[in-house]
């Protein structure tokens, strides 16, 4: 790695010393996602209020949501925007061709891995999320500003990789291909069918293995929320069959998880990984498409 690239996987200590570099742009993505604990309706806000209040200095802040999701009567939440959208986001927030970026939340890095998938789907590949995020960030005190810079415009081209979402087809599909790993990044409450009901039926997708992204057993520790080491990540893939397997499809509730999954096993050096878009929020609520509840599967718990 030369000067001119950024880590995928970013250290507090990495970015804090390159704050000042004019080709570097660091984005806030928090995102607070909440469900009702009774009817497990999804709840999302906004975390533009915690970045006006505190962030890393010289961040903006990227509303995923609405500024790089389909906000037009879209099928399922978080939708993957056009790529006219999405271009025009980021040419608001500053990240052009030329720069390089760090993405960071305060929530478990999972929004952190999915703006970083959605940049790397739209074939940007100078970016990277910091370990840790603010949690980590704040813990080491390290510093912060409540100033709200205004990023000059830039021009971002997109050049879309289909590759790297797959849709419901794909999934259907890799249910019976041996070939294909198909991962669920949610809690095991949630891929064993026995947790709260938030995505219109309970239960996982068939012949897919749990590997959490959140929660007490996740690949982020719930704490620091930095990522687990490369070899604690390598056995808990390596398990469930993900570092054999020719592709691997990541999914979750909405694809926020999945995305840290992915952004995982990019880690990794797994190369043929995508993330079901839709995820649960659309697979769940379509009666066509089969779920499974409480047979024996594989699990990195």
């Amino acid at each position: 790695m030369t000067d001119a690239d950024v880590p995928q996987l970013v250290e507090p200590s990495w970015l804090e010393g390159r704050l000042h570099e004019p080709d570097l742009q660091v984005i806030d993505c928090t995102v607070h996602l909440n469900f009702d604990p009774e009817t497990g309706a999804r709840r999302t806000e906004s975390g533009r209020s915690d970045w006006e209040q505190a962030h890393i200095p010289g961040s903006v802040f990227v509303d995923i949501p609405t500024d790089v999701s389909v906000t037009d009567d879209p099928a399922y939440p978080y939708q993957l925007p056009s790529s006219e959208q999405f271009a025009e986001a980021m040419s608001r927030l500053g990240v052009g061709d030329d720069r390089r970026v760090v993405l960071y939340d305060s929530t478990g890095n999972g929004w952190a891995a999915r703006v970083w998938w959605l940049l790397r789907t739209f074939g940007f590949t100078r970016a990277g999320v910091l370990n840790g995020g603010f949690t980590t960030w704040t813990a080491q005190n390290r510093p912060v500003s409540d100033d709200q810079p205004s990023p000059s415009r830039a021009t971002f081209t997109p050049d879309v990789r289909p590759r790297l979402i797959a849709d419901k087809d794909d999934v259907l599909a890799g249910i019976d291909d041996e070939e294909c790993c198909l991962i669920n990044g949610l809690r095991p409450a949630d891929h064993e069918g026995s947790g709260l009901v938030k995505y219109g039926r309970p239960g996982r997708i068939p012949s897919s293995v749990n590997v959490p992204a959140v929660g007490e057993t996740a690949i982020v520790d719930p704490e620091t929320a930095r990522y687990q080491s490369l070899d604690e990540l390598r056995g808990r893939f390596g398990e469930v069959g993900a570092l054999d397997a020719e592709r691997v499809i990541a999914y979750c509730g909405g694809g926020i998880a999945a995305s840290s999954v992915a952004f995982a096993l990019t880690l990794l050096s797994v190369d043929d990984v995508a993330v079901y878009d839709g995820s649960l929020a659309e697979w769940g609520r379509d009666e066509s498409c089969p779920m499974v509840i409480n047979s024996n599967q594989r699990s990195s718990e």
